[in-house]
């Protein structure tokens, strides 16, 4: 008996072993199986996946996330063949940049020339690569390049008084971001019709002038105007926007040109809390604007003498190439009249962030340097108002002033694929005509109140009222007085006469009434665009110069478009 229970057992045991470790392999095996799916999940996990998972403040500071690839096989294979690189590249640059240097001579030279061009032993460095986009249409990456070369370039200077000047060019140090695009893509060899390239962005670019056997700088003038030219010539002739385009294959490319999107309506209204770089008196502020740094490109505004908030008052039209990539940028300066004129700040703005045919008023700060913003000092603001205007849009947008003006001339060629030099000319005759625009017209404005006004009598309280002016025609209305209050309810509406909307500008001064006098509180000072083109709105405006305040106004408009034969 105790034979068959002892074989029972040990039966029962020896099956519950094999059940047992049967089991455990299942599930050792089907853990290998889940971990080996888990690891082939993370190996196919891209960047964002991870960062889906995991927002940035939570990884530590020594993760980098990166869409640039490191190219240490690229600048391998460019380190063996930069001889032959070195030759051919030297000779495009010499053919290219030639005229444009002519172009751009300044007037104090008669000749500007390589006499001699070779770039040197050290090739440049590929610090990285990204792929911008990349569909059935084309491929566009951008190549991060640093180079600290030691090239052999001399310049032939000729001065207009017949002085021959052989000038080096040392110590070049740059560093930059390369686009390149690649485009039509197609079924033949090597798979894309062109290659174009741009300087998209130019982080830094530091050389030396020398004369050989003598000082540059003995001749006053000579250096800056030859940096000035160099730097002019880099910007027209490869920096983004402007494209260089390749021909591989034969075909017609033109469509990859350069050409003008649009036009770019800037009125410069005025600045306020200008830094005073003068001694005795005030500063002498002007304002210098561009989309591209190229001179002919560049505006200038009028010199507003001895005063820290000037009213400029002034309409300037550039041409816009690419809105994703350009700005406006303002410069400030104070006139020091024979001297140079000293930086007063500066001020930038992306074209992205403008709505195509819609006005947009901005306040922008001043900074010393649009690069390097470490500057905390209050250098004022100046006041824009931008109008953005593509071509080939509706009509409302190429010309909001003119309901009946249809499809510009301009539009026409570009879509018969004009080249973009004629084109750019075509859009300065364009921009002319709407120069020539005169809109005349009825505006009413209605003084609502004020709110939150500063007190500035002795009481605690103040007695405000309101003058209006129309700056052009010097019209002037002034509201009532509103006796012990910072908070006036005036509902007064005055009429203008305007015969030039486009121009003018309305000036609001609040003022405080007094036995002995008056004391100006602040201002409002506005275009008439957004009344022009909306025809009616309320809206309530800050009061510049003064801790606190607003002023409610409703604002009509009545028009006629008139124009001027050119």
């Amino acid at each position: 008996m105790s034979f068959y229970v002892g074989l029972f057992t040990g039966l029962a045991l020896g099956i519950g072993l094999i059940v047992g470790f049967a089991r455990f392999q299942n599930s050792r095996s089907k853990r290998r199986s889940d971990l080996a799916t888990t690891i082939a999940a993370f190996a196919r996990m891209t960047v964002q996946d991870s960062r889906k998972l995991l927002p940035d403040e939570y990884y530590p500071s020594w993760v980098v996330f990166s869409q640039h690839q490191k190219l240490n096989w690229l600048n391998v294979q460019l380190e063996r063949i930069w001889p032959y690189v070195d030759q051919a590249a030297s000779e495009l640059i010499r053919t290219s940049v030639e005229p444009i240097l002519e172009q751009y001579r300044p007037v104090i030279l008669s000749s500007l020339k390589f006499s001699k061009l070779t770039l040197g032993t050290v090739p440049p460095q590929f610090t990285g690569v990204s792929i911008l986009e990349g569909n059935a249409k084309g491929i566009t990456m951008e190549l991060e390049v640093q180079w600290d070369g030691n090239p052999d370039i001399i310049l032939d200077v000729r001065t207009r008084v017949g002085i021959g000047l052989p000038i080096q060019v040392k110590n070049i140090g740059f560093t930059g971001v390369f686009r390149l695009i690649f485009k039509p893509l197609v079924d033949e060899f090597p798979c894309f019709g062109a290659v174009c390239y741009s300087l998209r962005e130019k982080k830094n670019l530091d050389f030396t002038l020398k004369v050989i056997g003598g000082d540059i700088s003995s001749i006053p003038g000579i250096s800056d105007a030859i940096e000035e030219t160099i730097q002019d010539a880099i910007e027209d002739s490869i920096t983004w926007p402007v494209r260089n385009i390749i021909a591989i294959l034969p075909g017609d490319y033109s469509g990859l040109e350069l050409k003008p999107v649009g036009t770019l309506e800037v009125k410069l209204i005025e600045a306020k809390g200008l830094t005073n770089k003068d001694i005795i008196g005030k500063s002498d502020p002007f304002a210098v604007l561009f989309v591209r740094p190229l001179r002919d490109r560049m505006r200038t505004s009028k010199t507003i003498n001895n005063q820290l908030n000037p009213i400029w008052n002034e309409h300037f039209e550039f041409i816009v190439e690419d809105t994703s990539t350009q700005h406006i940028t303002v410069r400030v300066f104070d006139d020091e009249g024979v001297q140079a004129a000293e930086l007063i700040g500066c001020a930038q703005l992306a074209l992205k962030d403008l709505t195509p045919g819609k006005v947009k008023d901005v306040w922008l700060k001043l900074v010393k340097d649009l690069m390097i913003q470490r500057d905390t000092k209050d250098r004022g603001q100046v006041h824009l108002e931008l109008l953005y205007c593509p071509f080939g849009t509706d009509s409302a947008l190429t010309n909001p002033f003119n309901p009946d003006f249809r499809l510009t001339s301009l539009e026409k060629v570009l879509k018969s694929g004009i080249d973009g030099t004629e084109a750019a000319d075509i859009a300065k005759s364009a921009m002319q005509k709407r120069k020539d625009t005169i809109v005349r017209g009825v505006l009413s404005v209605t003084v609502i109140s004020a709110e939150n006004l500063p007190a500035v009598d002795i009481m605690g309280k103040s007695d405000p009222f309101v003058v209006l002016i129309m700056k052009k025609s010097d019209q002037k209305n002034k509201t009532r007085v509103v006796n012990n209050s910072l908070n006036p309810v005036w509902n007064q509406t005055f009429d203008f006469v305007v015969e030039d909307g486009l121009h003018d500008l309305l000036i609001l001064e609040v003022w405080d009434h007094d036995t002995f006098g008056k004391d100006k509180m602040g201002r409002v000072i506005m275009t008439l665009t957004r009344v022009i083109l909306e025809g009616e709105f309320t809206e309530a405006f800050n009061i510049h110069g003064t801790k606190s305040g607003i002023l409610n106004l409703h604002l009509k408009w009545a028009a006629q478009p008139i124009f001027r034969d050119p």
